[in-house]
């Protein structure tokens, strides 16, 4: 296997597992607290999962002339000028389930562009300024997982302020086991309230 054909790999690799990991840290919430904006700005998990899933599109269609082909899924930019934040909100007819769909085919068509391509392979971003919209799948596969993983963070912040729920991943949450919370936060509390 060659550098650019291991490097790949591994950025595939790592787009599944930050696709997997944000599925997981939306599974066992109702419909409710999945829209619920969590945020002054919005926030909330269904709509950062309509949000990649639209990100998905866009990247490793659009920028390497692979057209959606449910373009009535997709977020317009004519539905951008009605509503800035439309990539952002999941509507009444967008369940979570129907979301989950989504996202699980996006990814498969993303990852058949990834699939189909070299590293090197030339793409065009629609929305990026002329002069600066030329790029590569390399790029792309960075700009989307960097993208990923800071959506994925934030979900990561908002669940545990939820339920309590945390972690890395399902399979490796990196968290200590029969840790004490409770002397922590007291520690951390009593740090900050010196200041």
């Amino acid at each position: 296997m060659s550098d650019d054909e291991t490097m790949k790999s591994f950025l595939q690799q790592s787009l599944r597992r930050g696709r997997t990991n944000l599925r997981w840290k939306l599974s066992g919430l109702d419909e409710r607290s999945l829209r619920w904006p969590r945020t002054p700005t919005g926030f909330n998990l269904l709509g950062a999962l309509k949000h990649m899933a639209q990100v998905e599109i866009v990247y490793f269609g659009d920028t390497f002339g692979r057209t959606w082909p449910n373009r009535e899924e997709v977020v317009s930019d004519a539905d951008i000028d009605l509503d800035p934040q439309a990539d952002w909100c999941a509507t009444e007819s967008e369940t979570t389930a129907y979301l989950l769909d989504f996202y699980t085919r996006v990814s498969d068509f993303a990852d058949e562009t990834i699939d189909s391509l070299s590293l090197d392979s030339p793409g065009r971003v629609p929305h990026w300024p002329t002069g600066r919209d030329e790029t590569t799948l390399g790029q792309i596969m960075v700009h989307v997982l960097v993208d990923l993983t800071r959506h994925v963070g934030q979900i990561d912040i908002v669940r545990e302020g939820i339920d309590g729920a945390a972690g890395l991943s399902e399979a490796a949450p990196n968290l200590p086991e029969d840790f004490d919370h409770d002397t922590y936060l007291e520690r951390l509390r009593t740090i900050a309230d010196r200041f």
